[in-house]
């Protein structure tokens, strides 16, 4: 899941959004040293607005339609469909950890951290906050002259269930 946030004088107006990337997967290799590598990859391509939270109105179905295209347009989905993780250092503190590592989009890699939490056993979510996703060449939203724009900053959230992973 992505999460979006407005900002602008505007921002009343706008909605604060809950994406999915439909289409995902990640790869966990534990080597003999039972060091832990993480790969993973979203196709952008297959963005869905799940939600949009504190909006004046609801979001029809037809502005969910309007707001995952303009947000594939934005992110150049036709030439750098996919945006990828490759981890750099895996660590864990009991129940918890961390996935340092490498993010790109449109072509662009930047350092990233997700936290990770288990929720539940065999069930963990690993969430870390995109400080700027102009920093990726992500040109942010706007609307009514600026007054309403997308925040620069983006809340990544992933569920994961463990449950059947060989050890």
């Amino acid at each position: 899941m992505v999460y979006t946030f407005r900002e602008g004088v505007a921002a009343s107006v706008g909605h604060d959004l809950v994406l999915e990337a439909t289409s995902w997967s990640a790869d966990i290799t534990v080597g003999d040293d039972d060091t832990v590598k993480v790969d993973a990859a979203a196709d952008l391509a297959t963005l869905v607005v799940r939600k949009g939270l504190r909006g004046v109105k609801p979001l029809s179905d037809r502005d969910k339609r309007e707001i995952a295209h303009t947000a594939r347009t934005l992110l150049d989905t036709d030439h750098q469909p996919k945006a990828t993780f490759g981890s750099t250092s895996v660590t864990r503190d009991g129940n918890a950890g961390t996935i340092a590592g490498e993010l790109t989009i449109r072509g662009v890699t930047r350092p990233f951290t997700l936290t990770v939490t288990e929720t539940e056993p065999d069930h963990v979510t690993a969430s870390g906050e995109l400080l700027s996703q102009t920093d990726f060449g992500i040109k942010r939203y706007t609307a009514f002259f600026g007054a309403l724009k997308l925040a620069d900053r983006v809340r990544v959230e992933v569920e994961v269930d463990l449950s059947g992973v060989g050890t």
